[in-house]
């Protein structure tokens, strides 16, 4: 090609290339990235590479923080699934305690997930009872707290750990502080049965509850509340009783007592006692105390909710039957004192 032609085709390219621009550029996309600069090496962060994984007791104390702290619902329940699958192997892995485990995951009972409350409560379902008893005094303060929650979903949630409590540590329970009293009141509260004591001349009246319930959730309610009566009003079994128990009132009176709290009903480090506070360690207490504020108003829901018959209606018959086998031999008790100070009149 001759330099004329060559030429006569380079005025054709420059012909052909615009020389302005007119309007806007085009908008670039939202993920563009810029690749047009030039490195001649790659620096990475701070970053440890290791061959070895970290061992089983890091990751639960992992996992613990994560289940109590993480702000993510699905990490959350993730982290409760790996601390279940853990306490469910034999032997269980607990590097923490039950104390630990408990006193970080309670608070989870009035969680907004959902996911994390069921699998809250499997994880519960794993530990020992007779280490769980230690602490009832602690569960069922968050119990109570969940079973008065104004979602009725984390209330229902609250109600199967108060049956699996009920399960596992149900003479701790109602013997701790606050464990009988205070847990009856949130009973009545949750149920609309209020307690009817006279104060001043005026009485409360059973009070309407706050949102509609099912039959099934009525039902068990009533149930969770026969079997809590159950275990605080229950005639002691004869045949639980030993032969020595002449030996068995000897260790009462010299052996060094186990419990750690074993002076607490004598209020020794509190200031005025408060009823709903106190310890009800037997059961002539409790009964007694279930007489004045609960017996009326429990024994008059549960009249009313057999009339309704089905699955409430039956569970109300196991109440009532709770209520008699608990109350008769005080009431029994009771008339016989008050015959006895009438003959001595």
């Amino acid at each position: 090609m001759g330099s004329s032609a060559r030429k006569k085709k380079e005025k054709q390219k420059d012909f052909q290339k615009p020389k302005y621009k007119v309007g806007k550029a085009k908008a670039k996309p939202s993920n563009f990235t810029d690749t047009s600069f030039q490195s001649r090496s790659i620096v990475m962060g701070k970053q440890s590479l290791s061959d070895l994984a970290p061992d089983t007791v890091t990751q639960f104390k992992h996992n613990l923080s994560l289940a109590s702290s993480s702000k993510s619902d699905k990490q959350r329940r993730d982290a409760l699934s790996y601390l279940t699958n853990q306490l469910s192997t034999e032997p269980p892995v607990n590097p923490v305690g039950t104390n630990n485990i408990l006193t970080k995951l309670l608070p989870l009972i009035s969680d907004n997930s959902t996911p994390a409350r069921k699998q809250l409560l499997t994880l519960l379902q794993t530990l020992p009872g007779d280490e769980v008893g230690r602490h009832a005094d602690q569960a069922i303060l968050y119990v109570r707290a969940g079973m008065t929650h104004l979602s009725a979903d984390i209330s229902n949630d609250a109600l199967g750990v108060m049956e699996w409590l009920l399960d596992v540590a149900a003479d701790e329970l109602v013997s701790c502080a606050g464990g009988w009293v205070k847990t009856l009141d949130t009973f009545c509260a949750m149920m609309g049965w209020a307690p009817r004591i006279s104060k001043g001349g005026w009485s409360s009246g059973a009070r309407v509850t706050l949102r509609a319930k099912d039959a099934a959730t009525q039902a068990r309610q009533i149930s969770a509340l026969a079997k809590m009566l159950q275990a605080g009003l229950a005639p002691v079994d004869s045949d639980d009783e030993g032969e020595d128990d002449d030996s068995d009132d000897m260790d009462s009176l010299y052996r060094v007592p186990r419990d750690p709290k074993s002076f607490d009903y004598l209020n020794l480090s509190s200031g005025s006692r408060n009823d709903e506070e106190q310890m009800y360690a037997s059961r002539e207490e409790r009964q007694q105390v279930f007489k004045s504020r609960f017996y009326d108003s429990i024994s008059q829901g549960a009249d009313e909710a057999i009339k309704v018959g089905g699955l409430t209606g039956r569970a109300a018959s196991a109440l009532r039957k709770a209520l008699t086998d608990g109350m008769t031999d005080f009431e029994e008790a009771s008339a016989i004192d008050s015959k006895a100070l009438l003959d001595l009149w």
